[in-house]
C-alpha cells in the first residue's frame, strides 16, 4: 500500500508591489527614492535609491530603512479634544507632566494609554469649528499679535506657504516661525546681509571640482550622510579637505587637515586665517576691487588676530593656522560648507560672517568648485524659508516692514497686513509664559523637545489659553493641546520640497491616509475658512502657482516642469534646462558683496567651579530631530535605542566614571539621567549629548540665550556638571 503524501498548502497570494518615485523625508540633501508599496496592505515594503541629481542612487540608513514610521500603530487617525478638567494647563503623561528624566520603557515614546483617556474623539466639523472659534475669539479680544503659529520644515512648500498666509492674513500677525530658527537662522541673517540671498551659491556635488573644500562645524557623515559621500569621494580624488570641528567625527578621517578647535572659538580661528591670507598677499585683489565693499574694515579687524594671538583662543598652533591659510589662499577654487556647529551659537551670525568674508577675500564665489553652502538640516528647511515661514519676511525674503512689498501682498491676499515683524520661536514661547501670546496653532513641530530650556517651554505651553496641534503622532507638545488634528505623513503627500542645493523636487504619495487623517494643506484651508478668511484651492499645484507668482526665485517653475528630477532655482528656461547650478557669477543680489568683520566674543554661559564642563548637542546617523519619526522605525530604533552622553577619557578618569555607567547631568536649568560612553572624539572639558531622546532630553539643559541677529538659541555651548550614579539603572524620580 502506497503511503499518502501530505496535502500541499495552498500557494500564498503573491504580493502586488507598486513602484512610486518620490523623495526621502529626512535631511536637506533631498535624495530621490523609489518606494515599493504593497497596495493591498497599504505598506511600504522596501526603498530603493533613485538616480537623483542630489544622490545618484545613494541612500543612508534613514532613507533606506526609516520608512515604517508612517504605518506605526500610534498614528493619529481621528481628531481629539481635551476633556474638561484634564490637566487644562499642562501635559498629561506623568513623565512629561512631572518633568522626570532617566531610563524609560523601550522606545521612549509617549504612553498613549496614559494620555488618551484625557481626550475625546471628535468629528472633523466639531474639532475644526472649535479650533477656529477659540483662535478667532482670542484674536478679536486681544488682537492678532496675541496669536502665533509654528509651521514645519518637514512639510511641503505649499503647506508652508498656506500656513504663513493664514497666520498673516487670517490671524493678523507676523508671529510665525519654524525650525530654521533652531538651525540656520544666523546663517541666513549673515548671507542676507553680506550677499543679499539666504540660499546656497553652489550645489554639494560641485565639491568634485574644488581644489580645496573647507567643512566647518558640521558632522556631515551623520547629519547629511549622502552629501558626505561626495565630499569624501572628492577628498580621495585630490580635493584638499580641511575639517574644523571641536568634536572629532568620521569626516576628520578623510581630511588632509583636521583642526580640533576649542568650542566656541571659530571667530578668532577664521580671523587668524584671513590675517595670514592678507599678510602673505594671497587675497584676490581683483575680485575684492570689482565685487566687494568694506575690505578696509575687515583688514583692520583681522589685524588683531595674528596666528600667535589666536592660538591661545582656539587651541590651534600658529603654524597649523598658517598652513590652512596658505592652502585656501593659494587654491584656484575653494568651496565652504558649514553646519549647526557654526550657526547654533549666540555669535552664530558672526561665525557665518567670517566664513562669507573668507570666500569674498579669496574670490571663491560664482565659479565651478567654489561657493558658500550652509548644509540644511531638515528636508524642507530651505523651501519653508523661501515660502515665508519666518517672522520678518514674506515669501522669497521680502521684508514685512517694506510698505511697497506689504502693499503687493495685501492686494494678493485681500487683507490688511501687519507692518510689525513677528516674534521668533523662542520669543513666542517667552510671550506665552508672560501672557502676551494666548493662542497657538502648531503644525508638525515639537518644541517641547526641540527648543532650548525645556522647563521654560513647558511653562509657556501650559500658560496658553488655547493650543491646537496638527501632527501625525501624539507628540510631547501635543500633550499640551486642547485640540489635536490628525495629519498626513510625508509618504501620503503630493507637493514640492526644496533641498539644500536650491533644487525644487516633486514628491508623490505612496500610501493612503490612515483612518480619518487629512492632508495638512486641506486642514489649513478649513481653519482659515471657519475664521472668516476663505482659502480655496483645487490642489497643491494651484497653491504652488500662487506661491511662485509672488516670488522671483520660483516664478518660472510649474509642476509640469519638474518631472521626476526637479529643477534648481533660479531657472530662466524651465522647459529646456535644469536651472542654475552656480549663482552670482557676475554680481550679488545686493550688488557688491559686503565684508562684515567680527570680533571674538565669549559664550553666554561659561564653565566654572560648579559647572566645569561644556555641553555640545547634536544628531546621530540613525535618528532625526526629536525622534518622532525615527524612534517609531523598527530598524533605526534597534540600532540606537537609548540616550547616552559622550565623555572624554581624561574627564571620565578624573570623575571616576566608567563606560556604561549612569550619570546625572545638570545645568543651571535642569537635569537628566543617561548612560556614559567614554570616547576621545569629544575634547577634554566637553561632553556631547544627542538631542533625539525624550527620556533624557538634551534641551532640558541647554541655554535659551539668543544670537542678537539671527535670533537663534545657544545649543552648542552651556555649562554642565556630572554626577556618577553607578551601573544599576536608577529609579525614576
Amino acid at each position: 500500500m502506497r503511503a499518502l503524501k501530505p496535502m500541499a498548502a495552498p500557494a500564498a497570494e503573491p504580493v502586488r508591489v507598486k513602484a512610486v518615485d518620490s523623495l526621502c523625508p529626512y535631511c536637506g540633501v533631498g535624495c530621490a527614492v523609489t518606494y515599493l508599496v504593497d497596495e493591498a496592505r497599504n505598506r511600504i515594503v522596501a526603498v530603493e535609491g533613485r538616480d537623483g541629481v542630489a544622490n545618484e542612487g545613494r541612500l543612508c540608513v534613514k532613507g533606506r530603512y526609516g520608512f515604517d514610521y508612517a504605518t506605526h500603530p500610534q498614528r493619529l487617525t481621528r481628531p481629539l479634544i481635551r476633556k474638561a478638567g484634564a490637566y487644562p494647563k499642562g501635559p498629561l503623561s506623568r513623565e512629561t507632566h512631572e518633568g522626570r528624566s532617566g531610563p524609560r520603557r523601550p522606545g521612549g515614546l509617549v504612553d498613549y494609554a496614559e494620555v488618551l483617556p484625557h481626550f475625546l474623539e471628535a468629528g472633523w466639523d466639531e474639532a475644526l469649528d472649535l479650533v477656529a472659534a477659540r483662535l478667532k475669539a482670542l484674536r478679536d479680544a486681544h488682537g492678532g499679535d496675541a496669536l502665533a503659529g509654528f509651521g514645519s520644515a518637514k512639510g511641503s512648500n505649499e503647506e508652508a506657504y498656506l500656513f504663513q498666509k493664514l497666520i498673516r492674513a487670517g490671524f493678523g500677525t507676523n508671529n510665525v516661525d519654524h525650525c530654521t530658527r533652531l538651525c540656520h537662522a544666523s546663517s541666513v541673517a549673515a548671507l542676507m546681509e553680506c550677499i543679499g540671498s539666504g540660499a546656497v551659491t553652489n550645489v554639494v556635488r560641485d565639491v568634485e571640482r574644488a581644489e580645496v573644500a573647507l567643512v566647518a562645524g558640521s558632522n556631515t557623515t551623520e547629519n547629511h550622510p549622502v552629501a558626505a559621500t561626495f565630499i569624501k569621494d572628492a577628498a580621495h580624488n585630490g580635493t584638499q579637505l580641511i575639517y574644523i570641528n571641536p568634536r572629532r567625527t568620521a569626516l576628520a578621517d578623510h581630511a588632509q587637515v583636521y583642526l580640533q578647535n576649542t568650542p566656541g572659538s571659530d571667530v578668532p580661528l577664521l580671523n587668524a586665517i584671513m590675517h595670514v591670507i592678507i599678510a602673505e598677499n594671497l587675497h584676490d585683489k581683483d575680485f575684492i576691487e570689482r565685487r566687494t565693499e568694506g575690505f578696509a574694515q575687515l583688514q583692520e579687524v583681522v589685524s588683531h588676530y595674528p596666528p600667535e594671538a589666536a592660538a591661545g583662543l582656539c587651541g590651534i598652533p600658529a603654524e597649523r593656522i598658517r598652513e590652512v591659510a596658505r592652502l585656501i589662499g593659494r587654491a584656484r577654487s575653494a568651496m565652504i560648507f558649514w553646519g549647526m556647529g557654526i550657526s547654533q551659537h549666540t555669535f552664530g551670525t558672526d561665525n557665518s560672517r567670517c566664513l562669507i568674508s573668507l570666500a569674498l577675500l579669496t574670490g571663491n564665489v560664482g565659479r565651478p568648485g567654489t561657493g558658500l553652502h550652509p548644509l540644511r538640516g531638515q528636508n524642507n528647511v530651505q523651501g519653508a524659508s523661501d515660502a515665508g515661514l519666518i517672522p520678518m519676511f514674506y515669501p522669497d525674503y521680502q521684508s514685512v516692514a517694506d510698505p511697497k512689498v506689504r502693499a503687493r501682498f495685501e492686494q494678493l491676499w485681500g487683507r490688511p497686513l501687519s507692518p510689525k515683524p513677528g516674534l521668533t520661536v523662542t520669543e513666542i514661547m517667552e510671550g506665552a509664559r508672560e501672557g502676551h501670546i494666548k493662542g497657538m496653532y502648531i503644525m508638525g513641530e515639537n518644541p517641547f523637545i526641540s527648543d532650548p530650556d525645556s522647563n521654560n517651554v513647558r511653562k509657556g505651553l501650559a500658560a496658553l489659553d488655547f493650543l491646537a496641534v496638527q501632527d501625525i503622532f501624539l507628540t510631547e507638545t501635543a500633550e499640551f493641546a486642547d485640540v489635536i488634528l490628525p495629519a498626513s505623513s510625508f509618504m501620503e503627500k503630493r507637493g514640492t520640497f526644496t533641498n539644500t542645493d536650491r533644487r525644487v523636487q516633486l514628491s508623490q504619495p505612496a500610501l493612503r491616509l490612515p483612518g480619518e487623517a487629512r492632508q495638512d494643506w486641506e486642514l489649513i484651508c478649513e481653519i482659515a475658512g471657519r475664521m472668516g478668511y476663505p482659502m480655496r484651492y483645487t490642489g497643491p499645484d494651484a497653491i504652488f502657482l500662487e506661491m511662485a507668482a509672488c516670488t522671483k526665485s520660483y516664478a518660472t517653475l510649474r509642476y509640469e516642469h519638474l518631472g521626476t528630477r526637479g529643477k534648481w532655482y533660479p531657472c530662466p528656461d524651465p522647459e529646456h534646462s535644469e536651472g542654475e547650478r552656480i549663482v552670482f557669477g557676475q554680481t550679488f543680489p545686493r550688488g557688491k558683496g559686503k565684508f562684515s568683520p567680527a570680533h571674538n566674543k565669549d559664550a553666554a554661559e561659561l564653565p566654572d567651579a560648579e559647572y566645569p564642563l561644556v555641553l555640545n548637542t547634536g544628531r546621530l546617523l540613525e535618528h532625526w530631530h526629536t525622534g518622532v519619526m525615527t524612534r517609531r522605525s523598527a530598524a533605526l530604533d534597534a540600532l540606537e535605542p537609548e540616550a547616552w552622553i559622550e565623555v572624554n577619557p581624561a574627564d571620565a578618569a578624573r570623575a571616576k566614571i566608567a563606560e556604561g555607567e549612569w550619570l546625572r547631568v545638570a545645568s543651571r536649568r535642569g537635569q537628566i539621567v543617561l548612560k556614559a560612553r567614554v570616547l576621545d572624539r569629544t575634547p577634554p572639558g566637553s561632553v556631547f549629548i544627542p538631542m533625539h531622546f525624550r527620556e533624557a532630553a538634551a534641551n532640558v539643559l541647554t541655554n535659551p540665550a539668543l544670537d542678537p541677529f539671527g535670533k537663534i538659541p545657544e545649543f552648542k555651548y552651556c555649562a554642565v556638571k556630572l554626577t556618577p550614579l553607578g551601573m544599576t539603572p536608577p529609579k525614576p524620580a
